[in-house]
């Protein structure tokens, strides 16, 4: 079964210094999940510009670790900036809370 995320940035930019690299994990753990919920409660409380700022936030951490919600985290982005309704990205925060927490899992199997 494949992870939800890949290590290859971080053995790039760790240069294989495997204590780095589970500081960047243990980072990862710990600001994305406050990062990843405070953004849903944004979009829930109709909040776009916080939710702009959480999604963009994320958007360098989740590219390091390849977790693939490029295209996602943009919709977030793009939608904060239109007076569309909540209901139109809801679809796309559960795609990137289910694909998060699912690499979440993975990291703290591996890494704890």
């Amino acid at each position: 079964m494949s992870k939800g995320y890949s290590l290859n940035h971080i053995n790039e930019l760790s240069g294989g210094d495997q204590e780095f690299a589970a500081v960047l994990v243990q980072t990862f753990l710990e600001e994305i999940p406050p990062d990843l919920e405070n953004m849903v409660e944004a979009v829930k409380s109709d909040n776009p510009g916080l939710a702009y700022q959480y999604a963009h936030k994320m958007k360098p951490n989740l590219q390091l670790f390849d977790i693939d919600l490029l295209s996602q985290i943009k919709q977030v982005e793009a939608w904060a900036k239109t007076n569309k309704s909540k209901s139109e990205i809801l679809p796309t925060i559960d795609h990137i809370v289910l694909t998060v927490n699912a690499a979440i899992e993975d990291l703290k199997n591996d890494f704890q």
